[in-house]
């Protein structure tokens, strides 16, 4: 079933600035909410339409030690990088991302059968042979070219809003194990604190052929590979190589010269973390050039506008969504500037090896740093929770860096972006109040 969504609409209990609990996170060509009560992502198609699904924020209940300062964070971290990875994979379907990718490989397929045939003196192919119903060199043509298809989805897309199709098509099946009590999010999310529970509800997905199960599980299979090549990534980028760096280039000037007089263990982590945060600043400005990631950061822009205009108690409409800033403080572009800097304050306590090799010495620091990890995590989402509830000089000042640094992660959306977010966040509102801090 579908039903039209009118985004000029207001929104319950909107008259008055609040603070809420409400998060979210920029998807491929689209944006989740998450509300105390309701989850719900709207997602473009490639045909101009904002298709919506929403279900039950359900929010098992944790052990009691998950629920203690600092193992919260631990807890609501995962939970959130769970959800929002999955909330990912489904927004490149429903886009149809994933539709066009094949297509593009089909076609690349095809050209370098055809080039062959062509060597051979054979004729053409209109499709590729193990295709279902392949048609022979004397069938009709196909009447518009892969990339005129593409070209003029991508124009609808851009064209402005288009119909909302709440649950096109339910999640909680692949949500079920879904669980937060105050949840963390990543590069392009705010942060979503805490909420009442909510009753899981029983559903049931829609059955796929084998076909498009198969398709899925390679999908998913490339997914999990990416992902683990990206924690390799980010361990090598952001761990391994500052430490290298210093001990190679930086050690003998800085310990032997300017500071000398200092505690080596001090100046060591001082050191690493501006060359981490330089490395994190320089890694974000470069993927921000990418179209497809610049695509996505003007959706983290949508998001976080929206947020601050529920926040400001405005009706939810394009114009004034447009007014609002994109910088926010419990984004998690803020959370990672916060772990960063944490990162120097409790490097500081980690001495320094002296086994003989360099290399040795590195591995071991690096191992004590991903031992810290946790508790920097655990510092870094109450600093991030607290800030989201007050505003005051300090909180303003220790939430500058992460607020600047979003002004990379975050681009100035358009608005069929800000209606995509209007509408998620619509559907995630309880009319209660409950999601107010």
């Amino acid at each position: 079933m579908s039903e039209k969504n009118n985004i000029q609409e207001e929104c319950p209990l909107q008259n008055k600035e609040i603070k809420t609990s409400i998060g979210g996170q920029a998807l491929l060509e689209g944006i989740m909410m998450r509300g105390p009560k309701v989850t719900a992502m709207s997602v473009r198609t490639l045909k101009g339409e904002i298709v919506t699904e929403k279900w039950p924020t359900v929010q098992k209940t944790p052990a009691k030690v998950w629920k203690w300062p600092l193992f919260r964070g631990l807890y609501g971290m995962a939970s959130s990088l769970k959800i929002g990875y999955k909330c990912l994979m489904r927004s490149a379907e429903l886009s149809g991302i994933d539709e066009l990718a094949e297509e593009e490989e089909r076609e690349r397929k095809l050209k370098k059968l055809n080039k062959k045939r062509a060597k051979e003196g054979l004729e053409p192919l209109s499709c590729l042979p193990e295709e279902e119903g392949a048609k022979s060199p004397d069938a009709p043509e196909h009447s518009a070219s892969v990339a005129e298809s593409v070209s003029e989805a991508k124009e609808a897309a851009l064209e402005g809003a288009g119909e909302t199709f709440p649950n096109s098509e339910n999640l909680n099946a692949v949500l079920e194990t879904e669980a937060s009590s105050g949840s963390e999010g990543d590069l392009n999310t705010i942060i979503a604190t805490e909420g009442d529970p909510v009753t899981e509800e029983e559903t049931t997905a829609p059955k796929k052929s084998d076909q498009k199960k198969g398709t899925n599980g390679l999908v998913a299979g490339a997914a999990a590979l990416g992902s683990v090549l990206g924690v390799v990534l980010a361990i090598f980028l952001f761990i391994w190589l500052p430490t290298a760096l210093y001990s190679h280039t930086l050690k003998g000037v800085v310990e032997g010269g300017i500071a000398a007089s200092y505690p080596r263990m001090l100046v060591r982590s001082l050191f690493e973390g501006v060359l981490r945060i330089a490395i994190f600043v320089a890694y974000m400005a470069a993927v921000s050039l990418m179209k497809d990631i610049r695509r996505t950061f003007m959706y983290h822009g949508a998001e976080h506008k929206t947020i601050f205009c529920y926040e400001k108690g405005l009706p939810l409409t394009v114009e004034n969504v447009r007014k609002m800033q994109r910088f926010h403080p419990r984004c998690g572009t803020s959370f990672m500037i916060v772990m960063l800097i944490l990162g120097i304050i409790l490097g500081s306590f980690i001495p320094s090896f002296t086994l003989g090799s360099e290399a040795l010495n590195n591995l071991l620091r690096s191992v004590c740093k991903l031992a810290l990890l946790p508790v920097t995590v655990g510092l870094g989402y109450e600093f991030i929770k607290y800030a989201g509830r007050h505003d005051n000089r300090i909180v303003r000042i220790l939430s500058a860096p992460g607020l600047w640094m979003q002004r990379i992660s975050t681009k100035e959306p358009d608005d069929s972006m800000i209606e995509c977010a209007i509408t998620a966040v619509k559907e995630v509102i309880p009319e209660d109040g409950s999601d107010r801090l």
